[in-house]
């Protein structure tokens, strides 16, 4: 087991696990910590606790220190630099004609390096363009193509919803979505309905999509003949989430809903059932 601190780098960005060592953390805390990228500073998502070497990528990386008010004040400069740093990236662009879409600036904590990371259809050779920008800011720079759920990530933005996107907000990592699970909601295919900001199927499919896979294996599936208490009949339509069957009863015209534990315990009994 490893005692183990939970830091987040951005708002809704993804927690990566560091040794805390024999600092006291709490949620909130601001750390300056050692990373792939250089020293970086982030914030307290998740307070010490002990996990499983099956849960922590090896060698785990140390708390440097807990975060001073000069740190804060660094990173606002930070802040401001990318935002000129952006504008200036945006010209370069514009000037070597690249098919590309800038979308976000950052500088690390130790401004060691700027990252710039842009869309785009398909692969950029923007070898000239880093030798420009490696010029202008004298530093390291990486150039980072980002998808477009990123993106939407990124510069955040109103659902459909009316909501801040989930993406922006308390996602760390994006799930995947599959249109099989808006069919099995029952929910409309157009894609003007289902498709989020980014273009992509909204993540919120994914927030159900439990309730419905476990009511689909408990209940019958359309076309089913099942035994009511009025009798047998055929499964014409049901609502999964609330667990009730419409069913077309043999020999009458209307349906009738039942609860799924009407007739639960009457499922597989086809042999019983007249056609």
């Amino acid at each position: 087991m490893y005692n183990v601190v939970g830091v987040r780098f951005k708002k809704a960005g993804k927690i990566y696990y560091f040794d805390p060592l024999d600092y006291h953390l709490d949620v909130d805390d601001y750390v300056i910590v050692e990373t792939a990228r250089g020293i970086e500073y982030g914030k307290v998502a998740i307070p010490v606790k002990e996990v499983d070497e099956n849960d922590v990528v090896l060698p785990l990386k140390k708390i440097i220190r807990k975060a001073l008010i000069e740190d804060q004040i660094q990173v606002k400069e930070n802040q401001m630099d990318a935002e000129q740093a952006f504008g200036k990236c945006f010209e370069k662009i514009r000037e070597h004609e690249l098919d590309m879409k800038l979308v976000d600036v950052e500088y690390t904590f130790d401004r060691n390096k700027i990252v710039f990371y842009f869309t785009a259809e398909g692969r950029v050779d923007f070898r000239n363009l880093v030798k420009d920008l490696a010029a202008i800011f004298r530093t390291r720079i990486e150039l980072r193509q980002i998808g477009v759920r990123d993106e939407a990530k990124m510069l955040g933005g109103i659902g459909p919803c009316g909501r801040m996107l989930c993406c922006s907000t308390f996602l760390g990592d994006f799930e995947p979505v599959s249109i099989k699970m808006a069919k099995d909601q029952n929910l409309s295919l157009n894609p003007s309905k289902i498709s989020g900001l980014c273009g992509r199927l909204m993540c919120c499919l994914k927030y159900e999509n439990d309730e419905y896979e476990e009511a689909k294996n408990l209940m019958p599936d359309i076309g089913e003949r099942v035994l009511t208490p009025e009798g047998p009949g055929k499964v014409v339509g049901m609502n999964l989430l609330e667990r009730i069957l419409q069913v077309n009863l043999v020999d009458q015209e209307h349906v009738l809903e039942y609860s799924w534990e009407e007739i639960k315990s009457q499922k597989n009994v086809e042999a019983q059932l007249t056609k």
